[in-house]
């Protein structure tokens, strides 16, 4: 092991690491949950083209999962980001 990875005194030293503090990370996790809900969105869309029996229950459960994800962009301050 390399003498800059070992911890000091046998003992590790761990510091706290908020990664909800950095723009780089914020900004990849707004985008990665934008697109999610952009692509139920579609789903819910297509389904509604569908006949299908189970379509109703699809839409609905989707329409929660959007709910969900644009409720954990505005609790951590990323709805005005977001792209959907």
């Amino acid at each position: 092991m390399d003498k800059h990875t070992q911890p000091q005194s046998g003992q590790e030293q761990t510091r706290p690491v908020k990664l909800d503090h950095h723009d780089s990370v914020r900004s990849h996790v707004c985008q990665q949950v934008s697109t999610e809900v952009a692509r139920l969105e579609r789903r819910i869309e297509t389904l509604r083209l569908t006949k299908a029996p189970h379509a109703a229950i699809m839409i609905s459960t989707y329409e929660r999962m959007i709910d969900r994800k644009k409720g954990f962009l505005k609790n951590w301050d990323m709805q005005d980001r977001a792209i959907y």
